[in-house]
This record gives structure tokens, sequence and C-alpha cells, in this order.
């Protein structure tokens, strides 16, 4: 692309940044770009970093499309803005703030509690890395009116991002993001932002919030007694260079855990994730060291979580003695039928309980719901829709787990955000819970298969980067919301949910109807089969995601692998139907 034929609009932009405060090495970035880099530059300057399901996000570099010193102070200077705006009675405004493992994150928690006491605020500051749920955690035990945690979870090393949280421990949802971006547009000039930080009015904090944390943590516990008996379980844990190392071996230990052996590697902290392609625990790769030590330890559990640590992903024994990775749906479910049955069996169930999950998420969590007479709730994507449900309920009933397809857990309601440090404990202590029973952790997914039926998941990204990127993945979503299957696999297609125009619409009987939830650009497909499709454009990443779900009897374990492979061939004639 040649300078003559860009958007007057983005050089416009851009200029803006050859003005005012920037510093010297920005402004030469910017020229440089304008002379030299017509493409990047438009990359980087065509629009401005939003809030998405997980907050502000986007590679680290020049521009307002990126992660730097300047939207990072024009989002925390607009954050201050709206909170001075809502909180006008409260003198002073109290903020807390965590950052992960990230290059560049304790600069840029640094330039946020610098504008935050520039604006009169009282900041709490993290004296090193932290989980990101231990943020939400300190919000709420310091009463504080909102908190930013400086991460970008699981994205590759050149990322980073900025969650911004509610007072109530949460992250914030509409009014309250909207609002804030709002604020942040107003801001012309980086001249408004108030970089002069009071390092008197920044508090630091560490180690005394740890220890509430954690103590809060090691009350969900449900079977003490359990792991009293099974304290020396094998377990390989891996941080992947993350905030995980720094509370979840002593999670575990605070549970009783006495034989829990960390991947040294990846203990060290390093913004560049140097072992792995990405810090992901989604993915096989990244965890193919702890695979490699929990095959020579002969471990009965595998665990990883994300540089912030609020997601987790495990890795089990199977039948013939070989590790299994398990996806986020099928841990939610063994959390989930440990955790009502432990209710249950303690007598802790009263009929006023409810779990939650995601739309995305596999149904097989409610039918483990509703078999225990356990409400549940579907809420959009991202933890702060299960928080928001949790503040409604509040006092009402009682939230014991919630969970999503993600590798996201939230254990009790003393966090408001997904929370690997307790998920990591409560996992362990179901794999406890288990080998009481005599069995595995496979074995028992496999008894929630043969009781609810068996539910097979895949998730299909479909990755289109940049401006062009952008727009294809919106004209993907408008030619399946204009022409939308009408039999997929041979199957026919009875409900079609779209919830952007909060449309639920039966197409057997020809009715429809409005769902109850806050507009959201997502579409489900559902067939005579049972076959779920969803699919909805990433909040935070340049990708559409496709959500797949289909479901078969099964009556005998040994039959186990051969449903399995008849399910995954019914999933790739389903994406062949749908011409992804």
């Amino acid at each position: 692309m040649s300078k003559s034929k860009m958007d007057p609009e983005i050089i416009k932009k851009a200029e803006k940044w050859l003005k005012g405060q920037f510093d010297e090495e920005t402004k030469a970035r910017v020229r440089y770009m304008i002379e030299n880099e017509p493409t990047e530059l438009v990359e980087c300057f065509y629009k401005d970093l939003e809030f998405g399901t997980g907050g502000l996000r986007g590679i680290m570099g020049t521009g307002s499309n990126r992660m730097n010193k300047y939207t990072v102070g024009m989002a925390t200077q607009g954050l201050s803005n709206y909170l001075k705006e809502m909180f006008p009675e409260v003198k002073p405004i109290r903020v807390a703030i965590a950052y992960d493992s990230r290059n560049n994150s304790d600069h840029f928690a640094k330039i946020a509690a610098e504008v935050f006491s520039a604006n009169g605020f009282e900041v709490f500051l993290f004296d090193s890395l932290r989980p990101t749920p231990e943020l939400s955690f300190t919000i709420r035990h310091l009463k504080c009116q909102s908190g930013v945690v400086i991460t970008a979870s699981h994205n590759p090393k050149e990322y980073n991002g900025y969650k911004a949280y509610w007072d109530d421990g949460a992250q914030m949802i509409n009014p309250h993001d909207v609002n804030v971006i709002e604020e942040v547009k107003k801001i012309e000039a980086i001249d408004e932002v108030n970089f002069a930080g009071d390092d008197g009015k920044i508090h630091i904090i560490g180690e005394d919030i740890d220890r509430l944390y954690l103590q809060e943590i090691k009350k969900q516990s449900l079977s003490p007694d359990i792991i009293k008996k099974h304290k020396d379980l094998v377990i390989v844990y891996t941080p992947l260079h993350g905030t995980g190392y720094k509370l979840i071996p002593e999670a575990l230990e605070m549970y009783g855990f006495t034989n829990v052996h960390t991947v040294e590697e990846q203990g060290i902290t390093d913004g560049d994730f140097p072992t792995v392609k990405s810090p992901n625990p989604e993915e096989t790769a990244a965890m193919e060291m702890a695979l490699k030590k929990g095959k020579q330890l002969k471990a009965d559990l595998i665990m990883a979580t994300d540089p912030d640590a609020d997601r987790v992903g495990i890795a089990v024994k199977n039948s013939k003695g070989d590790f299994v990775l398990l996806n986020g749906n099928q841990t939610a479910a063994l959390l989930i039928y440990y955790m009502l049955g432990k209710w249950e069996s303690n007598e802790k169930l009263s009929g006023k309980e409810y779990i939650v999950k995601t739309i995305v998420t596999s149904e097989i969590l409610a039918d483990i719901a509703r078999d225990f007479k356990v409400e549940y709730f579907d809420v959009l994507t991202g933890f702060k829709f299960i928080a928001d449900k949790i503040r409604e309920y509040e006092g009402k009933m009682k939230y014991i787990v919630g969970g999503e397809e993600s590798y996201g857990y939230m254990i009790g309601d003393f966090v408001r955000d997904k929370d690997a440090v307790s998920a990591c404990a409560m996992l362990a202590e179901t794999t406890a819970w288990a080998v009481e029973k005599g069995k595995t952790l496979y074995e028992v997914l496999i008894e929630i298969y043969l009781r609810y039926g068996f539910y097979k998941e895949r998730l299909l990204s479909v990755v289109r980067k940049g401006k062009a990127g952008e727009a294809k993945i919106k004209q993907m979503m408008e030619d399946f919301r204009d022409h939308p299957p009408v039999e997929i696999n041979g199957s026919k297609v009875i409900i079609v949910k779209d919830y952007l125009k909060q449309i639920e619409k039966d197409l057997v009987n020809n009715i429809e109807k409005h769902i109850d939830l806050p507009k959201s650009n997502v579409l489900q497909f559902f067939t005579e089969d049972g076959t779920k499709i969803s699919m909805r454009p990433s909040g935070t990443e340049p990708k559409i995601k496709f959500y797949f779900s289909v479901k078969e009897k099964l009556d005998d374990p040994e039959e186990y692998e051969k449903i399995n492979e008849k399910l995954e061939e019914r999933i790739d004639q389903v994406i062949e139907d749908l011409g992804i």
C-alpha cells in the first residue's frame, strides 16, 4: 500500500501522535511508519483498542491500536473520569492493580498507578506479579471501587492487555465498559492524561493479601478427610512461565497434598515464554514438558495454567495408561459432578443452590445440575456475566461453581472471575476422591458419560488478522445470519438462536421468543440429532470461533473408543457441511 492510497483519516490520527507529550522515540516511530510502512501504519492506527469480553488487549507497539504507555494512560484516564462520575461521594476512590509475567506488564502497571494517583485515587499496587483472580479478591477485600490487571491471558508473547474491574471484583459489563470507552474517546490529546503520579497515594501490597486469599481457597475444600488418606498423590504442575508459580503450589500444600512437582524450567517467569510457542494450556504443545515429567513420575494428575493463572488445562491417564488432555468442557463436568455430589452427600443442598455456565459450554453441565436438583443458568461468554448472575441472586440463592469451555472455572464466590488457583486445588481434591472410589479421573469421566450421554465437543478458530480480516469475519457472520443452514450432516436444524437480535426461532413449531440476555454477536444452530453449533467473533483476538457439540448414548465403557471415533467423524462432517 502506498501513502497516497491510505485513508486520510488514519494519517490524520497518526499525525496527532507527532504533537503533544508523546516521547521522541514514539514520534520517530510514527514518522517512519508514515513515510516507509503505510501498511503497518494502518494496522497501528485504523482503530482504538476497545474493551471486549477480556478488556483491552492488543499487540505491543506504537499507535492507537497497540498496547503502549499512551493507550494504557488514556484508558486509565478515561476510567478515572468515569469513576469520579459514578462515585462522587467517595473520597478518595480506591483502586487495586496487579500484573502478570508478560513483557512490560510491570511498566504498564506503574503507568496505571501513576495516572490513578494523579487523579487523587488511593492505589493498592502489588509488589510483584500476581494471579488475576487475586486482583478480583483484593478489590472486594479492600473495598475498592475498581481495579486493573495488566495481562493478555494466554495470548502469544507479542500481546499485552488491560482488564478493568468494578467494585464487586468482576470485570466490567455494559453499561460500564461501554461508558469507559466513551470517556477514553473524549480524550482528544495525550496532554489530557495526567501522568504526574503521587507516590504518597500508591500503597504497595503483597504477602498479607496472599494469606487471606489462600485462606478463602482453603475454605472451599469438601473432602479434607479423603485428602489425608491420599495426600501423596503424584501431581505435576507447570505455570508456563506465569504467575501461577507464586501461589498454586502453596494452595496445593495448604489443601494437604505433599507430592507436588513443578516443571522447574517453566517456573521461571519470562515474558518471552521461551519453552513454548504459546503459553496456552489449551494446546498440547504447551504441556509437552509437563507431560514428559508426568510420565517419568507416573503422575496421577498433570496441570498447567496460563500466564495470569485464571485458566487451567489438565491431563489424566486413560484406560491404557497413556496421558490424554481433557478439554474445558470435560474438566468442568468432572468438577461440577464431584462438587454437587459432595454437596449432596454432605447434606449441604437445600434446593436454593445453582451453577452457571456460558451458552457455548457443553449441555452436559445442565444435565448434571438437573440430576442433582440444582438450578443452572446460561450466560454470555465471559466470566463477567457469571459474576453478574451472582450479583443478581446474592442473598436469594447460593452459588456453588461456574465454568466455561475455555478452561475457566470459579469455585465459590469469594472472587468474581475465573480462578485457576482454586480450580487447581479442587481438581487435585477431585482426583483424590476418584482414587478413594478406586478410579482415575478418566474413569470418572466415562462414568459421567454413561449417566448423562457422551457429549463430544470441538473448538475451531478461524484467524483473520488486521483490518481486512475483521471485514471477512463480519461477512462470515452476516452470511450465516442471513442464510442459516436448513440441514446439517443429514439432520434438520430445529432451533436457531440469534443473540444479536435476541430471537430464538423454533423452526418445528414456527414459534419465536425473546432471548433474555444482553445483545451479543453470537449465532447457534440446534439439530434433531442433538448437535449444537455456536459461532461468535472473539472479543479479544482476530478470529471467529466455532463451537461444535455432538451427542451419542454410551451404554458400555468398552464402547467408549468406538463412540468417540463416531462422534469425531460427525463433527468433521458438520464442519464440511458448513463450508468452514
